[in-house]
């Protein structure tokens, strides 16, 4: 019998796949507990020509019918600087081959209306309040609530990836999501909304190495587990211990905050240029706080991977 109190979180997800994308778009997509409303897509690791493919092509992949909108390819200020291709290949993707969308019930295209359009859209008309993730840099979701900020009034949480309060992996300072576009990062997290950050600090402790793969092969047979597997398996172990797979971390607090422990936090973002810029500075533990801003502090990386591996697994 189905849970009569159970319902699932609206959620807009804006993305840049991107190898870790990837696993977090799937890992959204395999979740009932999140109705996904749409994925609205920025350029970021690879430039929007990629990065919107790849979403169709996730979802796809996942057999999902889900709105995919493009959104912004440069950030508010300056010009478009892509992740490392060493990390996501020239496609994003680290070279997999995709299967082919119309195989399958999903997107053939993405739609007419841009992403910010969209996301507004979605605000106006939702019943219920609406939770925005951002897992690439935040030019999308800015522009939309900069552009219409009364309907910040519409949205329960804004969860990102984003920031660090310790080293960057662009530069020794500033995270790639926060670097790439400082000025809607500061844009977000003074709008009011509760914001939730998945930083580098919590990313690292969900480290990708070659057993954790062939553990989540293990999980079953299906095509887009086994899709996300080969792309995890083609991403370089540039760190010692295992590379960390961010983005699925902000979808994995939805679905399961058990797994994480959290404390509230102040953060300002440097977006002067110079080598600073993108920065996040974040209060320490005991520091006065408004509240407004929750960091992911600890997470249960084992319990997170069992979480992903048994999720994939539903898809088929």
């Amino acid at each position: 019998m189905a849970d009569q109190n159970f319902h699932p979180v609206p959620v807009i997800l804006d993305t840049d796949p991107g190898t870790d994308d990837a696993l977090a778009i799937l890992l959204a997509l395999a979740s009932p507990e999140l109705e996904m409303k749409a994925l609205t897509v920025v350029g970021g690791n690879v430039g929007l020509e990629h990065t919107l493919r790849n979403a169709l092509a996730l979802a796809a992949l996942a057999g999902a019918s889900i709105p995919v909108h493009p959104g912004a390819n440069q950030p508010l200020m300056g010009h478009h600087y892509t992740g490392a291709p060493d990390i996501h290949g020239v496609d994003g993707l680290a070279g997999v081959d995709m299967p082919e969308p119309s195989l399958f019930s999903s997107p053939r295209m993405a739609s007419s209306l841009l992403a910010a359009d969209a996301i507004r859209a979605i605000l106006r008309d939702s019943e219920k309040p609406v939770t925005l993730v951002g897992i690439g840099p935040a030019t999308n979701l800015a522009l939309a609530l900069a552009t219409e900020p009364t309907l910040c009034a519409n949205i329960d949480q804004i969860v990102l990836m984003t920031g660090s309060a310790g080293r960057g992996n662009v530069t020794p300072y500033a995270e790639f999501n926060a670097w790439s576009d400082p000025e809607a990062l500061s844009i977000l997290i003074t709008s009011g909304v509760s914001v939730v950050l998945v930083t580098l600090d919590l990313t690292r402790q969900a480290r990708i190495t070659p057993e954790r793969i062939t553990r989540l092969r293990e999980y079953g047979t299906g095509r887009a587990l086994a899709t996300a597997c080969d792309i995890l398996s083609r991403v370089p172990l540039t760190e010692q211990g295992g590379e960390p797979l961010h983005d699925p971390c902000a979808i994995a607090w939805l679905v399961a905050p058990h797994l994480f422990t959290t404390r509230p936090v102040d953060v300002s973002v440097i977006h002067e240029a110079g080598e600073r810029r993108g920065q996040t500075m974040i209060s320490h533990a005991g520091e006065t706080s408004s509240g407004q801003i929750t960091m992911l502090d600890t997470m249960d990386a084992e319990g997170f991977f069992t979480l992903l591996g048994n999720r994939l697994a539903r898809l088929p």
